[in-house]
């Protein structure tokens, strides 16, 4: 079986695009590599690249990429709605075919010390790579981004997995790791306030919230959906508010479950739900998933492309930009 695996990058530029074109030129420019994918946002400033490829021209076009981003982006400059610790803000791999997740620890581990090394960032592990459970997760490590990231790194506690604990006040600091295929995936609500997309964003996420019990005591309430990460954004250019919504297991909670409990949580608040957009690739088992659950009878037969176009309109998957199955289908990319 041949060895694929993916990489997905995201990088602190969303506007400027002949940065964004110079860190995706080094990706096309390495053998054995398909770069699939290159999704700025200007909201978020902030651009998600995906590329396939054999594990070890993966890690160079990530090592490649990760170092124009170093010269071309100023994080002292940076402003945008999405979380975020470094110009190259955080690098997964993720295993396809014909590799395993430890081998995908390994590329993790190799690309981070020589980033480290080389380029002087500080690197963090996460998920798969973690080396304590306290950094598995992406969120518990980029908490206080950029702004407090020189605070964090003289924390004995948050020492860098790789590198000196030294702010890089051009770069920031890099998270990489290695992980299960994620989506990316963005319910668009009726309304420009981003706190009431937060409040949704806060009922369905795994980590739910923190409120005030009777007594005064601060009691955590879990969230409704499983295997979801979740946050409130304004979109400047649309007016309008998200759901930021990580699917960190799409077989636990997959796009038409998520998309369902938002509308549920925002009816409460009177608030409408009028499409949802995917940031990224999906694979083609879950948008089939979302086909068949629309299907009004799910017994009969139905194509494949049938079942496709039915979750891209109930969805409501082109409502800010048209959805190209070939272009945002993971098998049909490759």
């Amino acid at each position: 079986m041949k060895q694929i695996v993916e990489c997905v990058p995201n990088f602190s530029e969303g506007r400027n695009t002949a940065t964004i074109d110079a860190i995706a030129g080094e990706i096309r420019a390495v053998p054995g590599v398909k770069l699939l994918s290159v999704e700025p946002d200007k909201d978020y400033n902030r651009c998600v690249v995906t590329f396939i490829g054999d594990p070890a021209a993966v890690q160079e076009a990530a090592f490649r990429a990760t170092a124009t981003a170093s010269k071309l982006i100023d994080m002292t400059a940076h402003k945008g709605e999405h979380p975020r610790i470094g110009a190259t803000d955080v690098v997964p791999f993720i295993p396809v075919s014909g590799v395993t997740m430890d081998d995908c620890v390994k590329l993790a581990n190799a690309f981070g010390k020589r980033v480290a090394a080389e380029l002087g960032i500080p690197i963090y592990l996460y998920e798969a790579a973690a080396r304590t459970p306290e950094r598995a997760n992406l969120a518990t490590v980029r908490k206080g981004e950029y702004e407090g990231l020189a605070q964090k790194l003289q924390d004995p506690a948050w020492k860098p997995d790789y590198g000196a604990a030294a702010m890089n006040a051009k770069s920031g600091a890099t998270v990489t790791g290695a992980r299960v295929f994620l989506i990316a995936y963005n319910v668009n609500l009726q309304t420009p306030s981003k706190d009431l997309a937060h409040e949704i964003a806060l009922r369905i996420r795994e980590s739910g919230k923190t409120v005030k019990a009777e007594n005064g005591t601060s009691i955590k309430v879990p969230g409704s959906l499983k295997s979801v990460k979740a946050m409130g954004v304004y979109l400047e250019r649309h007016k309008i508010s998200q759901v930021s919504i990580n699917l960190t297991n799409y077989h636990v909670t997959p796009p038409h479950m998520a998309f369902e409990e938002v509308v549920k949580e925002a009816g409460k608040l009177g608030i409408i739900v009028t499409g949802s957009e995917i940031v990224g690739l999906i694979p083609k088992e879950a948008i089939l998933m979302a086909g068949t659950f629309f299907s009004p009878d799910k017994t009969a037969a139905t194509t494949e492309k049938q079942l496709i176009d039915r979750a891209i309109v109930a969805l409501g998957l082109s409502q800010l930009e048209a959805f190209d199955p070939a272009k945002k289908i993971i098998e049909y990319m490759m």
